[in-house]
């Protein structure tokens, strides 16, 4: 083989292993999660499936303006949340331990999940190699596991409203 062809060929190899997963897409099932929350408990999106719709709200850093903007609007809005058949989060790379003070620094009445070592936050494309802290994403999967919705236009003050409005849009159930 010609030097020229294997050169050609290494390079194609390396753009296939080099290239990124496919961006998630409604109608995907959702990358399974296992993280700890401020709470102490361990949750798994498997836990959710058959029974009840999960909201995954992916934020940059906790401790930060839009971070704690966002955190409280869904504690304002859990009683319009929690009328709704859903298990919700918010989700970061944080540590449980900054994670926890944060929340309770908050005094919120839900689990936000830690994923320190971002292998969560890369399945949901969140992360990447050049993005450490994740983008503002929510996901919104039903109870077959599957993506409902992804909103990437997150207005921090108004989200947990916003994700109420939604749930009901997607005619997620009430309780």
């Amino acid at each position: 083989m010609k030097t020229a062809s294997l050169a050609a060929l290494f390079v194609a190899v390396l753009m296939v292993v080099a290239a990124p997963a496919a961006e998630l897409q409604v109608g995907d099932p959702a990358p399974d999660f296992s993280m700890k929350g401020t709470d102490g408990k361990t949750y798994k999106l498997a836990d959710y499936k058959g029974k009840q719709a999960v909201v995954l709200a992916w934020f940059p850093k906790a401790k930060t303006p839009g971070c704690t903007a966002e955190c409280k609007s869904f504690r304002e809005n859990g009683d319009a949340l929690r009328g709704y058949d859903v298990a919700y989060f918010t989700a970061s790379v944080d540590t449980p331990e900054f994670n926890k003070e944060f929340s309770e620094s908050l005094s919120l009445d839900y689990p936000i999940l830690s994923d320190p070592d971002k292998s969560v936050a890369k399945a949901y494309g969140v992360v990447n190699d050049k993005r450490l802290v994740p983008q503002r994403w929510t996901f919104y999967i039903g109870k077959d596991g599957k993506i409902l919705h992804i909103d990437k236009e997150v207005k921090t003050a108004a989200h947990g409203k916003d994700v109420a409005a939604k749930l009901d849009e997607l005619k997620v159930a009430k309780k």
